[in-house]
């Protein structure tokens, strides 16, 4: 009954609330994904192997080979409100990115500001979910990481 990991789409899920980390992680592995969460959108930028330097450059190939040959991630949610980058931050930069522009991102908010989830939608996240996010949100993930 259990899946293999090689079949499970991996999600890299981010938010400073660990409440809300526990929810979007319980969600995620009820739909059988294979989920890392980390607590802060410049953890997952490492996690990625997406690196930033003075010169605001990013792809440095050190950590990015180390890590990223052996992760692969098919999305990343990710609260919008974090303490240091907002998720619109990490959205921006994995956009900019070479290696990890085609993984879809998805943004999530507790505050219903039309504005921030259009400027959001217009960087290139797939879905804008409120929280709490719910099962329906987690099921329309499913036709982004099939892309």
């Amino acid at each position: 009954m259990a899946i293999t990991s090689d079949a499970q789409f991996h999600v890299l899920a981010v938010d400073d609330s660990l409440i809300d980390r526990m929810l979007i992680e319980r969600l995620l592995k009820t739909s059988s994904f294979h989920v890392t969460a980390v607590d802060s959108a410049t953890k997952a930028l490492k996690f990625l192997g997406l690196v930033e330097d003075d010169m605001r450059t990013f792809d440095t190939p050190s950590v990015a080979s180390k890590f990223h040959q052996d992760v692969e991630v098919n999305l990343i949610i990710t609260d919008y409100c974090m303490p240091g980058m907002t998720g619109y931050d990490l959205l921006r930069k994995i956009k900019e990115s070479k290696s990890l522009k085609d993984i879809p991102v998805v943004i999530m908010s507790s505050e219903n500001v039309p504005s921030r989830i259009n400027r959001c939608l217009e960087e290139g996240a797939e879905e804008f979910f409120l929280k709490p996010v719910q099962q329906s949100d987690v099921n329309k993930l499913k036709p982004h990481l099939l892309k």
